[in-house]
């Protein structure tokens, strides 16, 4: 099979010239915008990218299109495009992310608990001052979606001592003390000293985490929303965080991405923002790899059925 892959490609994380080792007699060609990589999709039959960086104008592009390999867990952008073919497969990166997704989580926790903020500002003033310490051990984080990324979230979780709740149609997981059913997010929400969305955007969990759920956390607790932006009500957020309802929300996706230098967002103390790298890694490459030559090479020999990480539409 003539097979002329395209690929939009994170500057950090060049896919391209790997696949090329792996795959020397593939014609693969990458860029890093929309604007230079259009002209490799008019011939391309595969597409690869981050879910987002895919555009209507890429798919349009290709009219010998005959898979698109998302390298991003979520895929909602393409399942939503009307200008991609239903016919069309698409695979996802889906169970490589767990460790920078995690370990994020981990730096958003501990900023709060530690209120390393404070700590920042005592070193800048040449203050010596012993705080009292607040702890993650024995505190409760509630994981809204079980998966592969949350069950490695939830095994750092009890390595430092934290009670793990999930919110899931899933009975149970490996490192959850209990999962509740969704209908029972916001009974789940008040035990949150952190409230953690890692759930695929979907019709059903688009503004799962609201107003009503905020208002049950516990004064002290700590939003974070690792999943992606629409799955919060952002107004409900800022809302909250305002009034103080909760102590502070730690996020990395937004509605609108970048974020728009007028959210207030930007101004309110009680928030940590990042711009949506919580999949990314130094060591993306590697681990994305495996998944991608298994692929590429299935499409080479004609088995699609055997896709790893095949994405149900």
């Amino acid at each position: 099979m003539n097979i002329n892959i395209a690929i939009i490609e994170e500057p950090d994380e060049p896919v391209a010239a790997r696949l090329r080792s792996e795959f020397p007699g593939i014609t693969i060609n990458a860029a890093t915008t929309e604007a230079e990589v259009l002209p490799f999709c008019a011939q391309a039959n595969v597409i690869m990218g981050l879910a987002q960086s895919i555009t209507p104008a890429m798919v349009s592009s290709a009219k010998g299109l005959q898979w698109i390999q998302a390298l991003t867990t979520g895929v909602d952008p393409l399942k939503a495009m009307k200008e991609l073919d239903p016919k069309i497969p698409i695979t996802s990166a889906r169970g490589i992310h767990g460790p920078q997704m995690s370990e994020l989580a981990f730096l958003y926790m501990l900023h709060f608990a530690r209120d390393y903020e404070q700590i920042q500002r005592d070193k800048a003033q040449k203050n010596w001052e012993r705080r009292p310490q607040r702890l993650l051990m024995n505190k409760t984080v509630v994981i809204i979606g079980v998966g592969v990324i949350s069950e490695d979230l939830a095994r750092c979780c009890k390595a430092f001592g934290m009670r793990v709740i999930g919110v899931s149609a899933r009975p149970s997981a490996p490192n959850f003390d209990a999962i509740y059913p969704r209908q029972r997010l916001k009974e789940a929400a008040a035990l949150a000293d952190f409230l953690i969305a890692i759930v695929p955007l979907t019709p059903e969990t688009h503004g799962l985490v609201n107003g009503e759920i905020l208002d049950a956390m516990p004064r002290h607790g700590i939003f974070i929303n690792l999943a992606r932006g629409p799955v919060a009500d952002e107004n409900a957020v800022i809302d909250r965080l305002q009034r103080k309802v909760i102590a502070g929300a730690a996020l990395d996706v937004f509605n609108i991405e970048p974020l728009p230098q007028d959210s207030p967002l930007w101004d309110l103390p009680n928030v940590i923002l990042t711009p949506h790298v919580g999949g990314k890694g130094e060591s993306y490459v590697e681990q994305v790899m495996p998944l991608l030559t298994h692929n590429v090479r299935a499409f080479q020999q004609g088995r699609m059925q055997d896709f790893k990480n095949r994405v149900q539409r």
